[in-house]
């Protein structure tokens, strides 16, 4: 048994534990039931759940969720939609998210995808040194995909 103060008092019956709990208005709380005999503390038990709640949400607001965000291009996109494109993932790389970079090859283009990767490659490579890639060039059917993250 270990008192309110974190001193242990040694091995007690449940019935004598209990009273000197009620008679410090606390809680008898069974810490380690795996072990002969079973450990127990005397603490206020809402406020240990108090006190967890307030670190866990700590922890949850200090911890970032990463997002993937979205980025679509085409087998016949223009120099400058592809720049607008590349500083758009560039935004999203600096704000901690992942990209992922999607090419749909439509009728005839199915038949190049050789030069689609290379596009998606160019593309990857404009981002910069702090870019890199999370996986290879991923194609499913007529759809070429890459996920991107920051180094």
């Amino acid at each position: 048994m270990i008192d309110e103060g974190g001193k242990n008092r040694g091995v007690m019956e449940t019935q004598e534990a209990l009273k000197m709990a009620l008679g410090k208005e606390l809680d008898l709380v069974e810490i380690s039931s795996n072990t002969n005999p079973p450990i127990a503390k005397i603490m206020d038990f809402g406020q240990f759940l108090y006190e967890q709640k307030k670190k866990d949400q700590k922890t949850k607001a200090k911890s970032k969720k990463s997002e993937t965000k979205g980025i679509r291009l085409s087998f016949r996109i223009s120099e400058h939609d592809e720049d607008i494109r590349v500083k758009q993932a560039n935004k999203f790389l600096e704000q901690g998210n992942k990209i992922k970079v999607d090419m749909k090859l439509i009728g005839r283009e199915r038949r190049h995808t050789g030069l689609a990767r290379e596009k998606i490659q160019g593309f990857v490579d404009k981002l910069g040194e702090n870019a890199m890639m999370e996986q290879p060039v991923n194609q499913q059917g007529g759809r070429l995909s890459v996920v991107v993250r920051r180094k």
